[in-house]
């Protein structure tokens, strides 16, 4: 298979694996974007039609944001979605259940293997709508990508087979390992005005800087798009955001997020859409918007969007779409009606102002990416908090800052310092976000720079951000560090699997800048570094080209995806003894009645993530068999009884691990549910951490308040979602406390209407006590629920369509 032609090669010649990529598969692969590639324009007269429709329904005066036009237009039957309980149309946002037809789907390989899986139990010949597969976060990011790549390719060359031979068999596009970031390569290739996708990754919403409503969900909602069946989502409220000013300095795009993720919160975007506006958008390069919307995941946002401004015509037309470009051109100067910008009299739930002009960089975290301090103040929280003086490791790149301008202003900075004489004082690693990135840089010769600084230049793919990083500094787990990236999440362990790790997040040139100086303390603004000849140095602001004038590079054409057209005689690669893959087998429906004699297997105390509940770093080898990965399941999560991590008990009192409780629970046909607090489910969109409760035998999960992912995941997999009516209930449940439903089956039954309580009996006492709980159930996951899944609804209707 080509993973092991090119780990050989690779190995044997030493030359950059970027050159080993075996020349037999360049038939099989087809170029990047071109004039002749239909599947990649938007269906724009389709979309223009639906939104005439939607005009119709409710009346061409009704005033609509930029989201909501793109959102509408793309309905199953306007009429039944935006007039259902809405009081005729007039209250949409929060109350509609949209019943949405995307344009496209993408997956990245971690998530993409469990969507398949499912996909496959349809039993269709191909997906209903395009589709491909990007393999970026299962390779490991420590020495390199010339030995890192070809490594990662031999460790995982089953998976990737898999992935590889479903793509084919059902026309899916396959981007091979070492090809690109999803999100970067999705920037590059298929986002674009109006668009609307989804994709198997939180941070699919870095298309909304291309102006695309692209949302990030569970791959059971992927499929619903395969299969050609609406997919569901509740009608967002609209969050705008006014630009005014422009950028100056040391402030990026970057900033802005940064900074309006300290104002939100990671719970402050909930239900709603970001959409950004303003006269300080035309002075924002497409990546740069791109960056902004990557991050709206981190306040919970469903998606965030860029209008179509001026700053997205040159970045199609260097991406080989200037047939994308000019038509996305004559649909905006249709006037302030058209499709890709909000009504001139459109109104938003809530509005902010950023003055672009007087925004400053800051830094956030340590541990969560909502704990926003401007630069200026950092040094002295730093020394407040007592957090590390001392950086180890700065981290460029990833998903939400590896552009060409990006590494742009990040090598002028290091040819500043190397000028100077200066070398890095903490380690140093930058990720590009493509293959067509890296080619650029290095014909640019901006990856030699970074070489010869001492830069490890990794492989294009997700690799430290994700988890999947080798350190090799000598940092110990549970040893309190500092490192500084420009990634987008910053969770407890996320890095490195160290939760004494402090990931704080800046933008590229202010981590570059503070891994000359080796120290948390360090304002590149106002401070100086002294140079082997004992002078003062001070960085200039960095400068940058945001595309490249030569145009960008290929790169090597094994990269390339592979065309999709569907071929049903190739074989889907999954072996039964395989550790890695496991075909699925459907979950039990919905008993005939209310749930009873659930225990609480766990009470969550505090933050608890779709990290801690799934965690990422080693444990995605096993991303394509739940039996294995489900050993995973809630080992971060904290008991509210103890303070212990990852420590559970039974009735008797004796310890277990959670996932070893939950198994033994399910050994003895015991059903259980679980009990948190705010926002559970938070961070990525990782449907395992549903899929793995319910696997193990969980029914319930109920808690303050959920992340909207999550929720719509544990609905897809047959978990119910409840929360506390009020709040302060979350202290009446302890651990293997015994809970039956009460209104449940009702509920279900009438397709989302009525009240839901849970009785609850103490174990250690026998009181009775009875908590009343709200739900979010609509008709159609009422059905999901009582068929045992999603899944399971799908392909039965599928079935009936063969």
């Amino acid at each position: 298979m080509v993973r092991q032609i090119v780990w050989q090669r690779a190995a044997a010649s030493r030359r950059p694996v970027h050159a080993c990529l075996s020349s037999a598969r360049l038939t099989a692969r087809r170029g990047l974007a071109t004039e002749a590639s239909p599947s990649r324009m938007p269906p724009y007269p389709k979309i223009l039609k639906n939104l005439e429709q939607v005009r119709r329904v409710l009346g061409a005066s009704r005033a609509l944001t930029l989201a909501e036009k793109i959102l509408y237009s793309h309905l199953d039957n306007a009429e039944e979605s935006l007039l259902s309980g809405t009081n005729n149309g007039k209250d949409i946002r929060g109350k509609a259940n949209l019943k949405l037809k995307p344009d496209r789907v993408a997956m990245q390989d971690a998530s993409a293997q469990m969507a398949l899986l499912q996909f496959m139990t349809c039993g269709l010949p191909s997906t209903a709508v395009p589709a491909s597969i990007h393999c970026d976060h299962m390779i490991v990011g420590e020495l390199g990508a010339e030995a890192d790549l070809p490594e990662s390719i031999k460790g995982n060359s089953e998976v990737f087979d898999f992935l590889e031979s479903a793509a084919k068999r059902y026309g899916i596009e396959f981007w091979p390992p070492g090809a690109g970031i999803i999100h970067q390569s999705v920037l590059e290739n298929y986002a674009a005005p109006g668009l609307m996708m989804l994709g198997t990754d939180s941070h699919t919403p870095n298309g909304g800087g291309l102006g695309a409503i692209a949302i990030g969900v569970g791959g059971a909602d992927a499929v619903d798009a395969l299969v050609d069946a609406p997919w569901e989502l509740k009608a967002p409220r609209i969050l705008g955001v006014r630009l005014e000013g422009q950028l100056s300095g040391w402030a990026r795009p970057k900033d802005i997020i940064l900074h309006l993720a300290g104002k939100l919160t990671v719970r402050g975007g909930t239900g709603f859409v970001i959409e950004y506006h303003g006269p300080g958008v035309e002075t924002l390069s497409c990546t740069g918007m791109a960056t902004i919307c990557n991050m709206g995941a981190e306040v919970g946002a469903t998606t965030s969007i860029f209008p179509f401004s001026s700053g997205h015509v040159p970045y199609l037309e260097a991406t080989n779409r200037g047939h994308v470009a000019q038509a996305a051109a004559e649909i905006a100067a249709a006037g302030s009606k058209s499709l890709l910008r909000a009504d001139s009299s459109a109104e938003y739930d809530q509005l902010i102002t950023i003055d672009l002009s007087t925004l400053e960089p800051h830094i956030n975290g340590p541990f969560t990416p909502d704990l926003s301090v401007p630069l200026s103040a950092f040094a002295d929280t730093v020394r407040e908090k007592n957090w590390p003086a001392t950086l180890g490791a700065g981290l460029i790149g990833s998903c939400t800052n590896s552009s060409y301008e990006d590494m742009m202003r990040a090598e002028d900075l290091v040819k500043q310092a190397t000028a100077a004489g200066l070398k890095p004082k903490a380690s140093f690693f930058i990720t590009p976000g493509s293959e067509q990135i890296r080619a650029t840089l290095d014909r640019d010769q901006t990856l030699d720079t970074f070489s010869k600084a001492g830069g490890t230049v990794l492989a294009n793919a997700c690799g430290p951000c994700i988890g999947q990083w080798k350190r090799t500094d000598g940092v110990s787990k549970g040893e309190d560090n500092a490192i500084f990236t420009s990634y987008n999440r910053n969770f407890p362990g996320r890095n490195d699997g160290n939760r004494r790790t402090m990931n704080f997040l800046a933008s590229p040139e202010v981590v570059t800048a503070l891994t000359y100086s080796g120290s948390t303390t360090f304002n590149p603004m106002t401070d100086s570094l002294t140079t082997p000849d004992g002078k003062n140095f001070q960085f200039r602001p960095p400068t940058g080209a945001s595309l490249p004038s030569a145009g960008f590079e290929e790169g090597n054409p094994d990269f390339l995806p592979s065309a999709g057209v569907p071929d049903s005689t190739v074989q889907v690669a999954v072996s039964p003894t395989s550790d890695r893959l496991a075909l699925l087998e459907p979950f039990a429906p919905f008993p005939k009645g209310e749930l009873s004699s659930l225990k609480v297997l766990y009470k969550v105390k505090g933050q608890c993530t779709t990290d801690t509940i799934s965690a990422a770093g080693p444990w995605l080898k096993y991303k394509g068999h739940l039996p294995n990965i489900s050993e995973n399941t809630l080992i971060g999560a904290v008991n509210a009884a103890t303070g212990e991590t990852n420590v559970a008990y039974d009735e008797a009192g004796k310890q277990y691990t959670i996932p070893e409780l939950a198994a033994q629970w399910k050994a003895d046909g015991t059903e259980w549910l679980v009990v948190a607090e705010d926002n559970y489910g938070e961070g990525s969109a990782r449907e395992h951490a549903a899929l793995q409760p319910r696997y193990l035998g969980g029914r319930i999960i109920v808690c303050k308040s959920f992340a909207r992912i999550h929720e719509t995941n544990l609905k897809k997999q047959g978990v119910v979602p409840l929360t506390f009516a009020n709040k302060a209930d979350y202290d009446l449940i302890e651990a293997c406390d015994h809970v039956d439903t009460i209104g449940l089956y009702d509920v279900l039954q009438s397709g989302g209407q009525g009240s839901i309580q849970l009785r609850v009996t103490k174990h250690k006492t026998g009181e009775t006590i009875t908590i009343p709980v709200q739900h979010t159930l609509s008709k159609d996951q009422c059905g999901f629920i009582l068929a045992g899944s999603a899944l399971n609804l799908l392909a039965k209707r599928a079935s009936k369509a063969q």
